[in-house]
């Protein structure tokens, strides 16, 4: 059977299979949305089943599409270390890298440069301040925010940039609700928290302390959230670096706890997989250099995310 199946009709399914969307599919592959419809069909056509069920609000695997799916997948990442491996031998850096990253002013650079010293370098990145769990196997490299312990996966975490952090409010606000001495008194006044990402509820402190809060506006950016502080519409958690000029001015006031909030931390994630791809370490080294031209600085150290 297999001489009358074409890999890119599996590639398209299994495409498919982890967005649940043929657009975003589409765009992973670099197809026409049209393109990678037709392959899907084909395939269930020459297999003489149904893979999925498409309805006008979604779309779900059926038993075989999951059987299928499970089966190939290992298959299909095996192909691609392989060639990976080859390539490793060639002379210059090439190939499809697919990033998946929050919007940050200074990394457009810093990516325009990459593909400049790398012209054979195709180069896909979407910009996503939280993106799903279960779109990340179609990325070689995730950039993400975090607070605190990592969660266990199977990714390689690398600590890229590290900003301690300091709960901060209006000298009004402060007066108005009375300074917290406390985490539990923190956790009776008005809070500014994060929409979804960063573990925003609750707060988390060094030794492992976690704080739920009361939050009327929630938000997943650093600059909305700075200007509902200033506002004082809250208390915040916030880089020290991005707010050390209102501290300095007294605009802000730096709310003194016995607990020291997390650091907030960007992390690139990548496969844990035999052979990591050339051109992830690649672009992590050349980020890794540009950040400390800027000034930026993290850690070198890779670690497992388990």
């Amino acid at each position: 059977m297999i001489e009358n199946v074409e890999l890119q009709w599996l590639l398209s399914f299994q495409a498919v299979y982890e967005h649940l969307s043929f657009k975003r599919a589409a765009e992973q592959l670099q197809l026409p949305t049209s393109n990678v419809s037709r392959h899907v069909a084909l395939l269930e056509q020459q297999l003489n089943l149904r893979l999925l069920e498409r309805t006008t609000r979604k779309m779900v695997a059926t038993s075989a599409g999951k059987q299928l799916y499970h089966s190939i997948r290992p298959l299909t990442q095996a192909m691609d270390d392989a060639l990976e491996e080859v390539s490793l031998h060639g002379e210059s850096l090439s190939g499809h890298l697919k990033l998946i990253m929050p919007d940050l002013p200074f990394m457009a650079e810093i990516m325009a440069d990459f593909c400049l010293q790398h012209p054979q370098i195709q180069l896909s990145c979407d910009t996503q301040l939280n993106p799903a769990e279960g779109l990340l196997d179609g990325f070689d490299l995730v950039l993400r925010f975090g607070r605190g312990p990592l969660e266990d996966s199977g990714w390689i975490a690398k600590e890229l940039i590290r900003w301690p952090s300091c709960v901060v409010a209006t000298p009004q606000l402060v007066q108005q609700q009375g300074y917290p001495c406390s985490l539990e008194a923190l956790s009776k006044a008005p809070c500014i928290t994060t929409l979804s990402i960063l573990q925003g509820m609750p707060w988390r402190f060094k030794g492992d302390q976690k704080l739920q809060v009361r939050s009327a506006f929630r938000v997943n950016s650093g600059q909305m959230a700075k200007a509902a502080v200033m506002k004082g519409l809250g208390f915040a958690i916030l880089p020290r670096h991005a707010c050390q000029d209102e501290l300095a001015a007294g605009t802000l006031v730096e709310i003194q706890l016995d607990e020291e909030p997390e650091d907030l931390v960007l992390y690139g994630f990548y496969s844990g997989r035999k052979y990591p791809l050339e051109k992830v370490k690649a672009f992590l080294q050349h980020l890794e250099q540009a950040l400390c031209k800027l000034g930026i600085t993290g850690t070198a150290d890779y670690s497992k995310t388990s």
